[in-house]
């Protein structure tokens, strides 16, 4: 039976702890050629391979407050009735999953194992947090008559994987690489002997890369790709595009986080608030680039989605070219 849609007390607010400057990171500039098409995905040093094969679409306060409890969403307006059930739907900002202003992801208590720097370790803590986001956005994609599967989990070992867009070299600047419903986390990329053990970056970079799998499900991910082609990569509006779908994956890894902390598992406030910081250095500022948005912006966004788990308000397809740059 499907659970009558919850409302929020109040707003998730900023951890108390977040500090006012930013950290300091590691500055790679994401790498971008590949003989299909490919875009990087910055995540400060980390760098997050999301791609798409061409033509594979149709064409501060002192006490904590609780957290934003999510809506079912069964009943968003215009899920059912925009496409047939189990097709994605080809839309931007009128996407109807991006429409109904109450709709989010439920609350749940996601269980982790505790973090360590090592291959074997990593490989659980990433499998169990697919595990959660498997569940997170499952369903409520499957709310939306949206044919959700989960990723593929793969934990490349060597110097190279192949995917279905090309050989991928392993190096600090491949942290994840997301293809064709294929999600990568390479051990070698992640940069623990900077991170260090600290869950809430890992946590918050893998459910980013998640959110790409999300727009790819919705069909975001097809719309997009479809203008970023005929507009041309590397062009402003290219680029516009590109930072409009990087800057919703931010939103959506916000949104888990915010549905997860303090439910009674592995996410505490205390990694909850580790992530919120760690996102003030991420982005162009960081990498020299222009298709990810500003490191404001990408903490604004993550910490939009983290406090209110509304997935209307990570609608960056309808935003102001002001709040993208």
């Amino acid at each position: 039976m499907t659970p009558p849609p919850q409302r929020p007390r109040e707003p998730l607010p900023p951890p108390s702890s977040a500090p006012r400057h930013r950290a300091r990171r590691r500055s790679t500039r994401p790498v971008t050629a590949f003989a299909l098409s490919a875009v990087a995905v910055l995540l400060a040093g980390l760098v997050v391979f999301v791609a798409v094969r061409a033509g594979s679409g149709p064409s501060p306060t002192t006490t904590a407050a609780p957290p934003a409890t999510a809506v079912s969403g069964g009943n968003a307006a215009g899920a059912a009735t925009s496409a047939p059930e189990g097709e994605k739907i080809l839309a931007l900002a009128d996407h109807p999953i991006l429409q109904n202003p109450d709709d989010g992801l439920r609350n749940l208590a996601c269980e982790l194992p505790g973090w360590r720097s090592d291959q074997s370790s990593a490989e659980a803590f990433f499998t169990a947090a697919d595990e959660c986001l498997n569940e997170a956005w499952g369903d409520f994609l499957r709310q939306h008559h949206l044919p959700f599967t989960p990723p593929a989990l793969h934990f490349p070992t060597g110097t190279h994987f192949t995917t279905a867009c090309g050989t991928i070299a392993v190096s600090v600047a491949t942290a994840a690489y997301y293809c064709d419903d294929n999600l990568y986390v390479p051990f070698r990329g992640l940069q623990t002997d900077q991170y260090g053990d600290n869950p809430g970056v890992y946590l918050a970079l893998f459910a980013h890369e998640y959110g790409h799998h999300v727009q790819e499900v919705a069909g975001i991910m097809d719309a997009v790709w479809q203008q970023i082609y005929a507009v041309g990569q590397n062009t402003p509006a290219g680029l516009e595009l590109s930072r409009r779908k990087e800057l919703q994956a931010q939103c959506f890894s916000g949104m888990f986080l915010g549905a997860v902390v303090g439910q009674g598992g592995a996410v505490t406030r205390d990694v909850y608030a580790k992530a919120w910081r760690d996102q003030d250095s991420r982005g162009d500022n960081t990498s020299g680039s222009n298709d990810h948005g500003t490191n404001a912006h990408y903490a604004q966004w993550w910490r939009t989605g983290a406090q209110f788990n509304r997935i209307a308000k990570c609608n960056t397809f309808a935003a102001p070219a002001s709040a993208v740059s």
